[in-house]
């Protein structure tokens, strides 16, 4: 409930409610994509101002838990859609990108929660949201293609990383990085002091879309609705168990497994619509927009903490 009453998840939750009632709320575009860049740049500004400061060696164990998180959830999604769900090659592996990437939104929110309870994390984690994005992308992608050696590897690789998301969080990082936080003093309350208010406009809008979303659930069937709330939970107990094993703290486990248990909806779709042109976009954005999104932000959140905790003894 704590959770809930959040006031960025309000404007989530008013967002659905307008997308529910056939409102004609909608942000302009320029002003979405304005608030995206914003919210992407900041995020890494934060995590590359603590990660000239206190990364160093203890980065490594982080960073291999998130690659091989990157790198099993979506094999583990592309076997489980594809065996029991009846999903062609195509639409198995574009899910499994969807699944095996991340969504910066929902690690936005999480850093919110955990701000609320007063429990600090290693702020380097955002590195972790680029790294996770690439092996994923590329391992669906080459579920998709194997044995037709038709992949053009380069092309896809500078396709990923020059996705708007993923660039701007390097950038971000790279930034805060080289600046440190005496250079980025100047700028600090424009992008830090707004964060929040920025997040609680984007949400916003992310409720109104993903009300939209949700009108194809009676298309993508009831296993992918179940898929869509139990992959996370799966997900999210191994990036608990991950942040545990890795030497994280206990909010830094809670953000690696809110990142394991999100979905991309921005990097992957773009990825996808190049790479495996052939997947049905209403199945794979419907599952990670219309169902696990506001399952995560809603519910989902709280649980990966509980999680943490649990492994954290």
């Amino acid at each position: 409930m704590s959770n809930l009453l959040d006031p960025v998840i309000l404007f989530f939750i008013l967002g659905l409610l307008a997308g529910g009632a056939k409102s004609d709320l909608r942000l302009p575009e320029p002003i979405y994509k304005m608030l995206s860049i914003y919210l992407l740049v900041t995020i890494g500004l934060k995590g590359g101002v603590h990660l000239a400061e206190h990364a160093g060696w203890k980065l490594a164990g982080p960073v291999i838990a998130a690659v091989l998180l990157a790198l099993l959830i979506p094999t583990l999604t592309y076997v489980v859609v594809k065996r029991w769900g009846g999903f062609s090659r195509d639409d198995a592996a574009a899910l499994a990108a969807h699944y095996g990437s991340v969504s910066a939104v929902t690690f936005a929110v999480g850093q919110t929660f955990l701000d609320r309870l007063g429990l600090s994390h290693e702020a380097y984690l955002t590195l972790l949201v680029a790294v996770m994005e690439v092996p994923a992308i590329g391992l669906a992608v080459a579920l998709a293609r194997r044995g037709e050696g038709k992949t053009q590897w380069g092309p896809l690789a500078a396709e990923v990383l020059l996705n708007r998301s993923i660039f701007l969080l390097i950038g971000g990082v790279a930034i805060g990085a080289l600046a440190g936080h005496e250079r980025l003093k100047p700028v600090e309350g424009f992008f830090f002091g707004g964060f929040k208010g920025a997040l609680a406009l984007f949400l916003l809008e992310m409720g109104v879309l993903a009300s939209q979303r949700m009108g194809d659930l009676r298309k993508v069937g009831g296993f992918l609705v179940g898929f869509g709330v139990l992959m996370p939970l799966f997900a999210g107990t191994l990036g608990a168990a991950a942040g545990s094993f890795s030497g994280l703290s206990l909010g830094g486990s809670t953000l690696l497994a809110i990142l394991a248990a999100s979905a991309s909806y921005i990097a992957a779709p773009a990825a996808c619509h190049i790479a495996i042109p052939k997947a049905n976009p209403t199945v794979t954005l419907t599952a990670a927009l219309g169902i696990t999104f506001p399952f995560n932000l809603t519910v989902g959140i709280p649980i990966y903490h509980a999680l943490a905790k649990f492994f954290h003894g």
